[in-house]
């Protein structure tokens, strides 16, 4: 009777009752996820540390002689005894925790600097090195593919070719020949180093801190030095190519001008020539006309003092006269030519004829 009536009281509640059994819930996943976390925070602590467990062993010794002691309770009430941490263990596995991860994460930064400056230093080095393969792609193509071609059979002289590889060859053994010479120099400069740092080992005067740091900015500073000096010969190596592109394509147009002058220079010759020769005819003609000027006067003169000597009109009536009399006496001989043949075929049809009869 005592259930029914509670069961009745609690009948009103049931919305208020799911609303706390919710929020109770929420409150046990906040707990456990928080247990979650506590308890990846200790695998990785132990992990970490590879600890003997002595701490925890206290631990679970005191949890192991309550239990004992509470062996007389119920199994639920065993049940409600786990094994928990301190605050200060917890606190100190959490900061050995961030320690050892603030010393992961300064290692890889440091590993990450210096994998970007290889990167840095082989990303400059790619791009001096295919400046200088443009570079001499380029003039090989300017002194072998085009200038070293025999403009008679369009093949290339292989003197040229030698020469030009001769003078690469040249320039690689002096660049060799720095390199090794500057590699010397450093060497001598590293053990000119370590000397000194042995030096100052042996007299015990070891480097405090202090020192060590004002190296490192000293040496932050070279660095930033040194990356500034190779950018500006890299911008100088750069500059110096595009000039020297610059250089041979102002170079390849003097020549085509030069050509087209060469060119412009043989047309004036040949004009003036054709100029000279122009004048030439022209005197010649114009002292042509001076003699026929003369000999027309004196026709003219002789015409007045002999009145009785033909005209010109009369020449030019004779000649007109002499054309129309051929012209005429072709066509006569045509036509006797066509009377002839005339004749001719009579005379065979009226043979033919008297044979037959």
């Amino acid at each position: 009777i005592e259930v029914k009536v509670i069961f009745r009281n609690r009948l009103p509640n049931t919305m208020s009752s799911l609303d706390d059994i919710e929020r109770q819930l929420q409150e046990v996943q906040r707990d456990n996820e928080e247990l979650m976390r506590e308890n990846a925070l200790l695998q990785s602590f132990l992990d970490r540390k590879a600890l003997s467990g002595s701490d925890l062993d206290d631990e679970y010794g005191a949890n192991r002689a309550r239990r004992r002691s509470q062996k007389t309770g119920s199994v639920a009430d065993n049940r409600k005894a786990p094994t928990f941490l301190s605050a200060e263990q917890k606190f100190e596995m959490a900061q050995a925790e961030v320690e050892d991860l603030s010393k992961e994460i300064e290692a890889s930064r440091l590993e990450n600097e210096r994998v970007l400056d290889d990167l840095k230093a082989i990303l400059e080095e790619t791009d001096i090195r295919i400046a200088e393969i443009k570079k001499d792609a380029y003039e090989f193509k300017r002194d072998i593919v085009v200038g070293a071609e025999n403009p008679r059979n369009g093949k290339t002289m292989a003197e040229r070719v030698v020469r030009y590889l001769e003078d690469k060859m040249r320039e690689k053994d002096s660049l060799i020949e720095k390199l090794r010479l500057k590699n010397l120099t450093l060497k001598t400069q590293i053990q000119k180093a370590e000397g000194q740092l042995r030096q100052k080992e042996e007299m015990g005067d070891d480097l405090k801190f202090i020192d060590f740091h004002q190296l490192q900015i000293e040496n932050k500073q070279y660095v930033a030095k040194i990356e500034e000096a190779n950018a500006e010969l890299l911008a100088l190596k750069l500059t110096t190519g595009k000039t020297v592109q610059t250089l041979n394509t102002l170079k390849r147009k003097l020549n085509e001008l030069m050509e087209e002058s060469n060119w412009l220079r043989g047309e004036i010759a040949l004009r003036q020539e054709t100029l000279k020769k122009i004048g030439e005819d022209i005197m010649r003609v114009t002292e042509e006309r001076e003699l026929a000027s003369k000999e027309n006067r004196r026709l003219k003169l002789q015409q007045q003092i002999s009145p009785e000597m033909p005209q010109v009109l009369d020449y030019v009536n004779q000649k007109a006269e002499k054309y129309d009399l051929e012209v005429a006496v072709k066509s006569w001989e045509r036509k006797l030519e066509i009377v002839e043949i005339s004749a001719k075929r009579a005379k065979t049809i009226l043979r033919q004829s008297g044979g037959v009869r």
